[in-house]
């Protein structure tokens, strides 16, 4: 029995359809990614300013970053059992959700990364479902190796009469 997934994601949510022959799955998925927090502007302190009024910006995007690999993860956990996964999304989260599948060395198939706008689920179910039907069935993902040529002259060369 196969089972292919569509996942369809941005950097706040996710929507993931899992297809199998009997019948088909929706699940989603939230980010839990909050802006740091900062003091209200008028503040009763006398200080113009305090050392936790802000939050330094490495550490800002450090925060981000792992918030990111977090979701990542969950929606990882929401596809396993797939062969085949098609990803889409309007920007750079579908790329990275696939270097992160890579890096986990999941058994998982990518048959392609699209671009798209919002859906529905209605309507992503109908694009994963109908990907699917007119694909053919891929064994995997991974680039065949190429095998060295003999060569056919037997390793004779020609000698030219002069």
């Amino acid at each position: 029995m196969t089972t292919k997934a569509g996942v369809w994601i941005d950097p706040q949510k996710a929507v993931v359809v899992v297809v199998t022959n009997a019948r088909t799955e929706i699940k989603r998925f939230a980010a839990d990614t909050e802006k740091p927090t900062r003091r209200a502007a008028r503040s009763s302190s006398q200080h113009k300013y305090k050392p936790t009024d802000f939050i330094a910006e490495d550490k800002r995007e450090r925060k981000v970053a792992i918030d990111r690999k977090e979701f990542y993860n969950e929606v990882i956990a929401g596809i396993r059992g797939a062969n085949l996964l098609l990803i889409m999304g309007p920007g750079e989260a579908k790329g990275e959700l696939g270097k992160q599948i890579k890096t986990k060395k999941l058994k998982v198939a990518i048959a392609a990364l699209e671009t798209s706008d919002r859906m529905t689920e209605r309507q992503l179910v109908a694009t994963v479902v109908s990907h699917f039907a007119s694909a053919p069935a891929r064994k995997s993902a991974a680039p065949k190796k190429k095998t060295a040529r003999k060569s056919t002259s037997g390793g004779r060369e020609k000698k030219s009469g002069k």
